[in-house]
């Protein structure tokens, strides 16, 4: 049970639910938006979190949208992750998301819920991250479109007002052949202790790692050595390690040094898996 009583609202207009946000907040309810709740309850019964409403954005048609529009994939952020591995529709996407949590739990994640939650992993992201993706986020009087790399550093950086309406995807991405490796310790549902998404575009592979570091990240300097042939495998793994954004997980579940042999043996398996040309001779 959540220590503490709250109010629920179910919008239906993405119009309605940001100028409710705006009306709770200045009544001091401290709303957040809503779609699938775990998070809001996990952190709700350990008083990590509160709130006074909670806005539930399932109604919203475009919070759903599964759909292509002008060459472009439009992922609604209250699809849920069982959704998008059902679907088929984006394979990267559904099999990053597909080993987060079990599948009961998964019917609730969603999208929008995965990469803007306060835990570190947020697996969901590492294919947007990759297809350099577009995010529609809802103010109070408008729409915008905006790069995923403008608003995603270690973590989504929107306002509380701010809502994440629809992930826009270039359709020439979907069919790129594509690597997911979650390499954990345990269970099939623990959390992992190094994921890899990885995708060939057919002139570089782009690779975007979680529970590496303190956060999930896309890192160029890391995919210019790897993409570099003139170097061999095992010395591109090695450099790759050395230009990770920030220290390596060290924790209950693995220390460093075993996060590290675990990553290099992941990286090695994405080169050989996508690289083809790009393997030193």
């Amino acid at each position: 049970m959540i220590p503490y009583d709250f109010e629920y609202y179910r919008p239906s207009t993405i119009r309605e639910a940001v100028h409710l946000h705006h009306q709770l907040t200045q009544q001091g309810k401290q709303p957040l938006y809503y779609s699938g709740g775990t998070e809001i309850i996990s952190l709700g019964r350990i008083n990590i979190q509160y709130t006074g409403a909670v806005i539930d954005i399932k109604r919203i048609s475009e919070c759903l949208a599964l759909t292509y529009a002008d060459e472009k994939l439009m992922l609604g952020s209250a699809l849920t992750l069982n959704e998008l591995y059902d679907s088929k529709t984006f394979p990267l996407l559904g099999e990053s998301a597909v080993g987060i949590a079990d599948r009961t739990t998964r019917n609730k994640i969603t999208l929008g819920g995965n990469i803007c939650g306060r835990f570190i992993y947020k697996e969901a992201v590492l294919p947007l991250l990759l297809t350099d993706c577009n995010l529609q986020i809802a103010l109070l009087n408008e729409i915008r479109e905006v790069s995923i790399h403008q608003l995603f550093h270690q973590t989504l950086h929107l306002k509380p007002s701010e809502l994440l309406v629809t992930a826009i995807i270039d359709k020439k991405f979907i069919d790129m052949p594509y690597v997911v490796m979650k390499k954990r310790k345990q269970a099939a549902i623990d959390y992992p202790l190094v994921t890899l998404a990885a995708l060939n575009t057919g002139k570089e592979i782009r690779v975007a790692f979680s529970g590496v570091c303190s956060f999930p990240f896309r890192s160029k300097s890391i995919e210019e050595v790897i993409n570099n042939r003139h170097l061999p495998v095992q010395s591109r793994i090695d450099e790759a390690v050395k230009r990770l954004p920030a220290q390596i997980l060290n924790d209950i579940k693995a220390s460093s040094e075993y996060r590290e042999w675990v990553l290099k043996g992941a990286l090695t398996d994405v080169i050989h898996q996508l690289g083809g040309e790009y393997l030193a001779n």
